[in-house]
């Protein structure tokens, strides 16, 4: 683990229309974090035929400019994968293809995937089995007798307010244990109920704490440690990875990836293909495709609540799902942060950014995440 201070979002800014990207692109500088090693065999994408980006794309109704989109939202790096081959590659402020970016809640994914590998490795019996049967928590608490399927899709009932223009919410509580109030199993243990478990979809990164902390009770092992082996080595991962964790070493499972653009694509690819990788299969069949299907009503496209609204999108195991027949899906992070799938082109998207206006409000025209899905889906679809 490096030997660094732990910082909360206030020191670094988040939220408050400072430049995050010079941060963003040195957190392991910034932060504690676990590091894990580049494969031992890594496997480099090969270079498939360049292709332009659409120099536009239309947004509730209006024709925007794609140059003009990725400046306003301080976009690092973009890179457009066709059948597993590089098409298109582009870098800008500090961007790079050996940069490990901050994923924000990209993260969750890749907690959803190894969750998946756990229980197919028999370390959890069952994701209806209760989280509380394997992660110590307060009797009565929000986590106590919920059941894993139900925090994997955001809807174990637990209080959260994920509003990143209120200093006060839940999401900057998470956010001071960084800087050393607590501890990340803490937060989890005492963690309140708010409603019924598998009854309200409600975006809460406190969740995805639940499942980082499952996963090391249920593996014996920490987070970062069992990536390395069962998704950055087989995956082929090129560069170096970083988890930023809290001041015991507990890796921030809701957030804390750090990652090249390329890096990040592998796991688009390796769900794009049902959790195959090079003919060995990484990721169970059955759980990818769980992941990214809506199960429940309240799962469905502008069901799911975050903050004080609800959200274009629907929901899986931690994967979001755009309303539509093309079978799409995407990790989502703060600040624009996408790979984006979608298997009717073939195609998967990385879009690493630091929208400096991210969390002004709760409105689009400062968060543009439902116009980064139309900029995406417009890249996705030019060749259709």
């Amino acid at each position: 683990m490096t030997d660094l201070q732990p910082r909360s979002m206030a020191e670094l800014g988040l939220f408050t229309g400072v430049p995050q990207y010079e941060n963003f692109a040195r957190i392991k500088d910034l932060m504690p974090t676990q590091a894990m090693p580049a494969s031992l065999a890594p496997s480099p994408w090969p270079q498939g035929e360049p292709v332009t980006l659409p120099e536009s794309y239309t947004f509730e109704g209006e024709v925007r400019a794609t140059e003009r989109f990725l400046a306003d939202t301080d976009t690092s790096a973009l890179l457009v994968l066709t059948d597993g081959a590089v098409r298109y590659e582009g870098y800008w402020l500090t961007g790079g293809p050996d940069v490990q970016w901050l994923s924000m809640s990209v993260a969750k994914s890749f907690v959803s995937a190894l969750v998946g590998i756990a229980v197919d490795e028999g370390h959890i019996k069952s994701v209806d089995d209760a989280i509380s049967a394997y992660v110590p928590v307060r009797p009565g608490s929000a986590y106590d007798g919920v059941s894993i399927r139900h925090v994997l899709q955001m809807s174990s009932g637990a209080r959260w307010v994920e509003d990143y223009s209120d200093p006060e919410s839940d999401i900057f509580r998470l956010g001071a244990v960084l800087s050393g109030v607590g501890t990340l199993d803490d937060f989890v243990a005492s963690a309140v109920g708010e409603s019924e478990p598998g009854t309200v979809c409600r975006y809460n990164s406190g969740d995805t704490q639940a499942l980082g902390a499952l996963l090391a009770a249920a593996t014996g092992r920490p987070v970062s440690e069992y990536m390395w082996e069962k998704l950055c080595e087989p995956l082929g991962m090129e560069s170096p990875g970083y988890w930023v964790a809290d001041s015991t070493g507990t890796e921030m499972a809701f957030a804390g990836l750090n990652l090249t653009a390329r890096d990040f694509a592998r796991i688009g690819e390796l769900y794009r293909n049902g959790g195959v990788w090079q003919g060995k299969q990484v990721v169970p069949a059955q759980w990818v495709g769980d992941s990214v299907t809506v199960a429940a009503e309240h799962l469905q496209p502008g069901r799911p609540w975050v903050g004080g609204h609800t959200f274009d999108l629907g929901y899986g195991y931690q994967w979001w799902l755009p309303d539509g027949d093309r079978g799409e899906f995407s990790a989502i992070g703060v600040y624009n942060q996408f790979v984006y799938v979608d298997p009717a082109s073939r195609t998967t998207i990385v879009k690493l950014s630091a929208n400096p206006r991210y969390g002004a409000s709760e409105e689009e025209a400062d968060n543009r995440e439902n116009e980064t899905v139309a900029f995406l889906r417009a890249v996705a679809r030019a060749g259709d």
